[in-house]
């Protein structure tokens, strides 16, 4: 056991790993301080739009003029290159170099495999590993945002990032549905109890009433930033490798006004 120093509180007895950590962040801390935000996008459940959610934010702020990064921090099944039509693969060279697509620093796994049908299959410390790759080891510049499209679930991908990166905060991504709902509180409680704030929560697939984000708002004590409307051209697009906001002025709106209700808390 060793004595700590944690949010500027003295720890005696803290096991030797939460000291790892602390160190950890601190050298992540320095090796991204050229970018102003980090905001992730999260739920705990699959399939509720979370790519199409970070993928169409990060694009659309890049259409603003800002100077965006997008991680694919869904280390097994990584899709934001699918998202992009993007099938190139690269060495894993240190330090790693995210590709620009479209004015925009990308990094994935996807990058690193040249099979995309072909399964990642890591356990929890290999995805912590990798993860602190992109973090530690990836030449990210000078950035407005780094947008994170996070796994789904409560455990070991969305967990490592939330202990090793300092966050502006996260977008939660719910659907109508009451278990996504459900699904994004648990995300949202999580996040939490780890002291990283929740901006606000996004209804995806929405029929433009936005209960199921009014649901989640109400259970965390935050705002509903926004609904994406059910839209066949989401399918269309990403199928053929386009981003809908940069195709689609009605799509694009959605994501400005998204951009336009984010509050992201100054940094002390």
């Amino acid at each position: 056991m060793v004595d700590v120093e944690i949010g500027g509180q003295h720890v005696h007895g803290a096991h030797p790993s939460i000291l790892n950590v602390i160190n950890q962040r601190k050298n992540i801390k320095e090796k991204l301080s050229g970018i102003k935000h980090r905001i992730g996008v999260y739920s705990a459940k699959g399939g509720v739009g979370k790519t199409t959610v970070a993928v169409n934010l990060a694009y659309t702020l890049s259409g603003m003029g800002y100077k965006v990064g997008l991680l694919d921090a869904d280390i097994d099944t990584p899709n934001v290159m699918i998202f992009l039509g993007l099938n190139k693969t690269m060495e894993a060279n240190y330090p790693l170099h995210p590709i620009d697509n479209r004015g925009v620093k990308v990094i994935s796994t996807g990058l690193y495999v040249d099979d995309d049908k072909r399964p990642i299959i890591w356990r929890g410390p290999m995805v912590g590993k990798m993860i602190r790759e992109f973090f530690e080891n990836t030449e990210w510049g000078e950035l407005d945002y780094l947008i994170l499209d996070l796994a789904p679930g409560t455990s070991d991908s969305p967990l490592s990032i939330m202990q090793l990166l300092e966050m502006d905060g996260f977008i939660l991504v719910t659907t109508p549905q009451r278990i996504a709902a459900t699904n994004a509180i648990r995300s949202g409680m999580m996040a939490k109890r780890l002291g990283v704030a929740t901006l606000g929560v996004v209804e995806n697939m929405s029929d433009g009433k936005a209960t199921g984000a009014e649901h989640v708002a109400k259970a965390l004590g935050c705002d509903v930033i926004g609904t994406v409307k059910l839209n066949k051209k989401f399918d269309e697009y990403s199928d053929a490798g386009e981003i809908p906001a940069l195709r689609d002025n009605e799509i694009k709106e959605e994501f400005i006004s998204i951009i336009s209700r984010l509050s992201i808390p100054k940094k002390q």
